[in-house]
C-alpha cells in the first residue's frame, strides 16, 4: 500500500472539519477497528492519519486568546 502524505493530511483535515476536537478519537477508533479485523495496512494508515490530525491541531492557532 502506498499512500501519499498529501492524501493522509487531506483525510486528517476532513476529519477535523467534520469532527472537531473528536477527530483524534474518531481516527483512533478506526485504526482499532482495522487492527481488530487483522488489517495491519489499514491500521497503519489510520495511525498515520491520527498523527497528521495531531500535527494539524498543534499548528492551528486559536481564533482568540482567552
Amino acid at each position: 500500500m502506498h499512500i501519499f502524505d498529501k492524501d493522509v493530511y487531506r483525510a486528517a483535515k476532513l476529519l477535523i472539519d467534520q469532527n472537531g476536537e473528536e477527530a483524534v478519537i474518531v481516527a483512533s477508533k478506526r485504526a482499532d477497528q482495522f487492527l481488530a479485523e487483522g488489517d495491519r495496512d489499514g491500521q497503519r494508515l489510520w495511525m498515520q492519519i491520527v498523527k497528521a490530525v495531531l500535527e494539524l491541531k498543534n499548528t492551528t492557532k486559536p481564533d482568540r486568546l482567552n
